[in-house]
């Protein structure tokens, strides 16, 4: 057990204290497309990214008795960690020599009950199989030796309560643990049928959440049969659009007319999507604005697909998906062929990628951050970042060239491009432009 954590309120009671949380990015997994723009815990899996559910879960009252002191980021990302997240302290030591909770940012699918556990237990909570360490309840001058994986006097220990597959160490483990962290975020008792216009179609009789900023269009179906749906502020869900849970349509997102998205779905804010979607997660602020289908993917912020991209997301044998990672430590080349564990296992499409109309994407394909593909040929395997590809043959995407698309993109949404986005894709180029064409 740790040590009690009790003060006095001045009023002769008591007052538990809230522990201080601090997260980690260690960066040691082959994750590449999904936090080269980004720390592991800003990655969309489910409704939610990691950090996000912390916020949430965090606070004292409804949530944990926790705070979320700051975060730990390898110093490549720290500057893009600032300008995304303005006031939560990056890389700053704790005062004092109490005790913190530190998260590991891979953990996807992080929850309460587990993190009651670290508090109780003491120790470090581990993946089961694997031994990744999850979540470890540390003495504050620890943290440091804890996060450069020095755990020594920290007794691990593995719980049901995290069980399955927790962490995130390849690309498509975002489709692994999709499921678990959907069921997680979606509710399960909220009910807002009689919010519905009366021209939505309702089937079946799980939750349904949306908020009252959120339009829904004449003849829109949503299925509730398998499982929740839950519409978020100011989404704009189209006429004739159907919607199969578990689904989630994130801020300001918007599913355009006769759109048909099925289970499995997360749409994160400011996106457009049509055509046919299931099983997958969108990162934020990208475009599927067409036809075409989409299954079992994870599309990155800033992309946009062009009319009739499709993917496979099932072999022609229904046998397990092979797929190539990048190789760990910032090559930017594909890894050894691994097994995913998935039958079902789509593209994984980095931020700013773009596609011409009508391109195809090979099953468990993986898309490097700001690839360019204008080329008749299916996208297969694993593409290097910045490709330029065109039936002419693939070269290095420009960086200015780059840049000038990436403003152009995000000005649509009346944002900039930060000095520190900026200068992590400049040295994300120059870092990895070697393995085009390799």
């Amino acid at each position: 057990m740790s040590a009690a954590r009790a003060r006095a309120d001045g009023g002769g009671g008591t007052l538990r204290a809230m522990l201080p949380l601090l997260v980690y990015d260690d960066a040691l997994a082959a994750l590449a497309p999904l936090n080269d723009l980004r720390p592991s815990f800003d990655v969309r899996c489910g409704a939610y990214t990691l950090l996000e559910r912390l916020k949430r879960w965090t606070g004292g009252s409804d949530g944990l008795d926790l705070r979320l002191a700051g975060v730990i980021v390898p110093e490549s990302r720290a500057g893009v960690t600032r300008e995304t997240h303005p006031g939560l302290p990056v890389n700053a030591a704790l005062a004092g020599d109490g005790e913190c909770v530190l998260v590991n940012g891979r953990w996807a699918r992080c929850s309460p009950e587990a993190l009651r556990e670290i508090q109780e237990l003491g120790g470090r909570l581990v993946e089961q199989g694997t031994g990744e360490v999850l979540g470890v309840l540390a003495k504050a001058g620890d943290v440091q030796r804890l996060v450069a994986g020095d755990y020594a006097g920290y007794e691990p220990f593995e719980h049901a309560v995290a069980s399955g597959k927790q962490v995130l160490s390849r690309p498509w483990h975002a489709r692994t643990v999709r499921d678990g962290c959907l069921a997680m975020d979606l509710p399960t008792t909220r009910d807002d049928r009689r919010r519905t216009p009366k021209q939505t179609h309702l089937i079946g009789d799980a939750a349904l959440a949306i908020e009252g900023t959120a339009t829904i269009g004449p003849g829109v179906i949503l299925d509730l049969s398998h499982g929740a749906i839950a519409i978020d502020e100011h989404a704009v869900i189209r006429p004739g659009v159907t919607i199969i849970g578990p689904a989630y349509v994130g801020p300001h997102s918007t599913v355009l007319d006769r759109a048909i998205i099925k289970g499995g779905t997360a749409i994160g804010p400011w996106c457009k999507v049509a055509g046919e979607v299931g099983g997958t997660t969108f990162q934020g602020y990208a475009n599927k604005a067409h036809d075409g289908h989409l299954g079992d993917s994870w599309v990155g912020a800033w992309a946009n697909l062009g009319a009739g991209t499709t993917n496979s997301n099932l072999l022609n044998t229904y046998g397990e998906v092979m797929a190539r990672a990048f190789e760990p430590g910032g090559s930017g080349k594909p890894g050894p062929t691994e097994r995913t564990g998935e039958q079902f296992l789509g593209a994984t499409i980095g931020d700013h990628v773009k596609t011409a109309i009508c391109t195809r994407m090979m099953t468990g394909c993986v898309i490097g951050t700001g690839t360019m593909w204008a080329a008749g040929a299916a996208i297969a395997g694993t593409v290097p970042a910045f490709t330029w590809a065109t039936d002419a043959g693939v070269r290095l995407y420009g960086i200015e060239k780059f840049l000038e698309v990436a403003r152009a993109s995000m000005g649509r949404r009346k944002l900039e491009l930060g000095k520190a986005m900026e200068a992590r894709l400049r040295g994300l180029l120059a870092e990895r432009g070697g393995a085009v064409g390799g």
